[in-house]
């Protein structure tokens, strides 16, 4: 698993010149709000085109400034799970996941339905409509969702925050069996510093648009310059 990122560009008075290389299962991008980081992987998602950058995942170049190469966002088969789960009101557990996998060609899956609704333990939710779930279950329908789609990497951008204390452990387990059993990088976007200790193989921490620190993530908490950019989460 390899993920190549380099990103230069300018949005309104904010800059993103940005760049890091990870081998990880699951690559943490933190820093404080504002820092770049959802600005960051939607470059991945090809959701914005920077001025100058590069994404390759595990040697498939999805971008490359340089050489003039930037492939649509719908054909770079990526994975994205938000801070809102985003499942459709009108459809079942059981079709939210199905529309997923009809984002895969047959030959291009790698995951099936029924080890998606394992690892994410989803089988007891297949028949309920999505406003029976709770928070933290609708959470592993999109993530379940996302998965179906054989992505090449599956990009989640604060994928806690919008559940309370309960909820976020209850689908933390979830996503260390995610991290530890599929078979596809994960670029985890956070500002929580326990979520990033827990979860990240590798950890990137932004500030101001720039990335500050990178490896893995034990070493990165170690350095004093990447500690002063966590200090925020316990209010210092």
């Amino acid at each position: 698993m390899s993920l190549e990122v380099t990103a230069k560009m300018k949005l309104g008075d904010f800059s993103l010149d940005a760049s890091f290389t990870s081998e990880g299962r699951l690559t943490a991008i933190f820093g404080h709000s504002g820092s770049g980081k959802t600005t960051l992987i939607n470059v991945v998602a090809g959701l914005l085109h920077p001025d100058q950058g590069r994404v390759a995942v595990d040697g498939a170049v999805l971008l490359d400034t340089a050489q003039g190469l930037d492939v649509p966002c719908h054909k770079r088969h990526i994975g994205y799970v938000f801070q809102e789960s985003r499942l459709f009101p009108h459809l079942s557990v059981r079709h939210n996941l199905d529309y997923g996998r009809w984002f895969a060609a047959a030959r291009r899956r790698y995951v099936s339905f029924d080890e998606v609704v394992e690892l994410l333990d989803l089988g007891g939710l297949l028949g309920r409509g999505t406003s029976e779930l709770s928070g933290g279950e609708k959470q592993r329908v999109a993530i379940g969702r996302a998965l179906l789609a054989s992505p090449r990497v599956l990009l989640m951008d604060e994928p806690l925050s919008s559940l309370d204390d309960a909820r976020k452990r209850e689908v933390m387990p979830y996503l260390e069996r995610l991290r530890d059993h599929a078979r596809v990088p994960i670029l985890y976007v956070s500002h929580s510093l326990a979520e990033v200790t827990r979860l990240a193989t590798v950890a990137v921490v932004m500030a101001d648009g720039r990335v500050v620190a990178v490896g893995p993530t034990t070493d990165v908490l170690r350095r004093t310059e990447a500690l002063d950019e966590l200090r925020f989460e316990s209010g210092a």
